[in-house]
C-alpha cells in the first residue's frame, strides 16, 4: 500500500514537471496581453477625459478671448443663465446685462474700470509661500 502511494506522488510530481514549462509561457502571454489591455484601456480613459475638459471649456466659455476689437473686461454670474458682463469696444467700457433671450446695456461707463488680472502661475507662486510660510 505504501508503494503504490508513493508511485502515485511520483506520477503526479512528473506531471507537474512536465507540464510547468507549458503554464509558464501560457501565464506569461497572458499577464503581457492583460498588461498591454491595461495601458490600452488607461490610455483611452485619458484621451477621452481630456476631450470631454475640452468640450466643457468650449462650452462654458471658460477661456475668454481678448485678441478682438470687442474685449470682455470682467464677467459676473447672477443666475443659471444671467449674468453681468463689462465689455471695452475702442476705449469706452459698457456694462451689458446677458440673458438666454437678449443682451442689455446698463450703462456706458465714464471711467475705465480697472481689473486685477493674475495667471495661474502667479496664484500657485502666492500659494506656495503662504505654505511655507504657514509651517
Amino acid at each position: 500500500m505504501l508503494n503504490a502511494v508513493s508511485l502515485f506522488a511520483i506520477a503526479i510530481s512528473a506531471v507537474n514537471e512536465a507540464a510547468s514549462p507549458v503554464v509558464a509561457t501560457r501565464g506569461a502571454e497572458t499577464s503581457n496581453i492583460a498588461a498591454l489591455s491595461s495601458m490600452m484601456g488607461g490610455l483611452i480613459l485619458v484621451i477621452a477625459i481630456i476631450f470631454v475638459l475640452a468640450y466643457i471649456v468650449k462650452k462654458l466659455n471658460l477661456v475668454q478671448s481678448n485678441q478682438g476689437v470687442i474685449k470682455t473686461v470682467a464677467m459676473t454670474p447672477l443666475g443659471q443663465k444671467e449674468k453681468l458682463v463689462l465689455v471695452e469696444l475702442e476705449g469706452q467700457q459698457y456694462l451689458l446685462g446677458v440673458t438666454a433671450q437678449q443682451v442689455n446695456l446698463i450703462e456706458k461707463l465714464d471711467s475705465a474700470v480697472q481689473v486685477e488680472t493674475t495667471s495661474f502661475a502667479s496664484r500657485l507662486k502666492q500659494a506656495k509661500e503662504q505654505a511655507k510660510s504657514a509651517s
